[in-house]
């Protein structure tokens, strides 16, 4: 299954919208598959006085070759389902880089 066919993407004119399930306190950060068509994404930082969310602007704002400033956290501030929007960036960059961090992480998916 391709990232295309599963994560609930959307472009707007500001870049690309998509959402997120968050498993905080894990014991890395990265992509950890597609849930729902939601992007699964372990994050090494707590939740706790927004470290998660502030990881999880850092791990993007590097995977999409953007600054932390183009990550903007739409919903679930203090939720585990987030919806994103990386600004400068259309739905397939966002695709592209998503099943490259997925091939890298979980090389027997490709």
């Amino acid at each position: 299954m391709t990232a295309e066919s599963a994560i609930r993407l959307r472009d707007t004119p500001q870049g690309a919208v998509f959402e997120v399930r968050v498993h905080p306190r894990a014991k890395g950060t990265a992509i950890t598959g597609i849930l729902d068509g939601r992007v699964k994404l372990a994050l090494a930082s707590p939740p706790v006085k927004g470290r998660a969310n502030e990881e999880l602007q850092r791990f993007f704002a590097k995977l999409f070759k953007v600054s932390r400033s183009a990550v903007v956290l739409l919903a679930g501030e203090h939720a585990r389902n987030k919806r994103v929007l990386i600004a400068e960036r259309d739905g397939a960059a966002i695709l592209a880089a998503i099943e490259q961090a997925l091939a890298a992480s979980n090389p027997s998916l490709s």
